[in-house]
């Protein structure tokens, strides 16, 4: 058997599961106390940092760990909450927005300190100026080959420079 199994190739992705793993870990107890669950909390965060506070669904599929008919039953489930709503979209009759409400608005104001001070605390707090800058780096490009939607209605069309 020819298997190589201190292939570095496996260290980094292994290194990248348990360090993900384990920082959900560390928030999930936040999450529950303020009535979300991380998925949710990542789609307040999405629609609140988009232009107008709003993401077509699709974008929002594309910027998050769900499926297009994941963010429909999340979505759902959050405009059931009042924390979201639905825009038709104006130039394509067979997509919709979703947008972050006052309510959702108030909950992500809630959580947000927190949220970062756990964040401070167990990521980048640990890590020097340069070698977060270097890691954010790294990231943007493996997302970026991996993903190359997620950062799909991130930026206000009408800013982008003409092509």
């Amino acid at each position: 058997m020819n298997t190589n199994l201190d292939d570095p190739r496996l260290t980094a992705i292994g290194l990248l599961a348990e360090t993900y793993t384990g920082l959900m870990n560390r928030l999930a107890a936040q999450f529950d106390e303020h009535r979300l669950s991380a998925v949710e909390f990542e789609v307040l965060t999405r629609l609140a940092r988009s232009p107008g506070n709003r993401l077509r669904m699709t974008d929002l599929a594309g910027q998050t760990t769900l499926s297009t008919s994941g963010v429909t039953r999340v979505v759902d489930r959050m405009e059931r909450g009042g924390l979201v709503g639905r825009e038709a979209c104006p130039s394509d009759r067979r997509s919709s927005y979703a947008v972050i409400t006052e309510a959702g608005m108030k909950r992500l104001d809630e959580v947000l300190p927190g949220h970062l001070e756990l964040v401070q605390q167990w990521y980048v707090g640990l890590l020097a100026p340069d070698q977060l800058d270097q890691l954010l780096g790294s990231l943007r490009t493996i997302r970026d080959a991996v993903n190359p939607c997620a950062v799909a209605g991130s930026e206000d069309p009408a800013a982008r420079p003409a092509a």
